[in-house]
């Protein structure tokens, strides 16, 4: 590769990492300065001359983070399991069972993903008051526990296994079930990797949804928690900063667990014979 060329890609990587790392940074910077530090100057200091942790200590004394925390969590083990199960199942339906009806199925899981949220937002409230589920942590995780572009990238996923592997099983004698074990899940790890960290990821991100069905401080879950340092600290971008950090740790933690199957999962298509 030529000096010039492998410079101008160094470049641009350096470039995109600027734009995608850098405003992350800057608020880990921010959370970390002390109080009699200025952080509204106009070229302000990346770096805290005195480094605390004083701003993350007062966010946890004065909303119950941990409360908000486990109410997050609960609601993104709903989802991470419903996805994990149900996507997989139904991908695995859709790609390598033959029945009446199932690429109108299909046709209509691709039909969901036009709709943007905004449009379903109404009736899935209605639906959720009508199930009694108003104002609790399984109504915030109902709507979301299949998604529909999970389902898609499951079939996806199963419908690169070569069809020979799944004949050989027939001949052996396998029913459906047993190919899904011992032939389609295997093989699939990847992928399944990848939506476990989107189901999970948009879980916890999610703040309208959450905002619209929960009404009980004790229910909310931390990004709508979290919104109060808005108009608590609303002068105090350490604070808030400090819980837009807090809020992201367990993202982190996850992608970093799960790295390796998640990259892994995106060149999926390769099957080992």
């Amino acid at each position: 590769m030529p000096a010039r060329e492998k410079i101008l890609r160094y470049g641009l990587l350096l470039l995109v990492l600027l734009i995608t790392v850098g405003p992350f940074l800057l608020q880990l910077s921010t959370s970390l300065k002390s109080a009699d530090e200025d952080v509204f100057t106009a070229t302000p200091q990346f770096l805290p001359s005195k480094p605390t942790l004083d701003n993350y200590v007062t966010v946890m004394e004065t909303l119950p983070v941990l409360k908000y925390a486990r109410n997050s969590l609960i609601v993104a083990f709903l989802v991470v399991t419903g996805n994990a199960i149900g996507a997989t199942l139904a991908g695995y339906a859709l790609a390598r069972l033959r029945f009446r009806g199932g690429k109108l199925v299909l046709g209509a899981f691709v039909a969901t993903l036009v709709l943007p949220e905004e449009v379903t937002i109404i009736s899935k409230l209605v639906t959720i008051q009508s199930m009694g589920l108003s104002d609790t942590l399984l109504g915030v995780a109902l709507p979301d526990i299949i998604g529909m572009l999970n389902v898609l990238l499951m079939r996806t996923a199963f419908a690169a296994i070569p069809k020979e592997m799944d004949e050989a099983a027939i001949v052996d004698g396998a029913n459906a079930w047993q190919r899904f074990l011992r032939i389609g899940l295997p093989n699939v790890r990847g992928m399944l990797s990848v939506i476990t960290i989107f189901a999970f990821i948009g879980a916890w991100d999610n703040f309208l949804w959450p905002l619209i069905v929960l009404t009980d401080p004790e229910n909310l879950t931390l990004t709508v928690g979290l919104n109060y340092l808005n108009g608590t600290f609303s002068a105090n971008p350490r604070l808030i900063t400090a819980g837009t950090m807090i809020a992201f740790i367990p993202v982190v933690i996850v992608f970093a667990t799960l790295q390796r199957f998640f990259f892994r999962g995106v060149e999926e298509g390769a099957i080992k014979g």
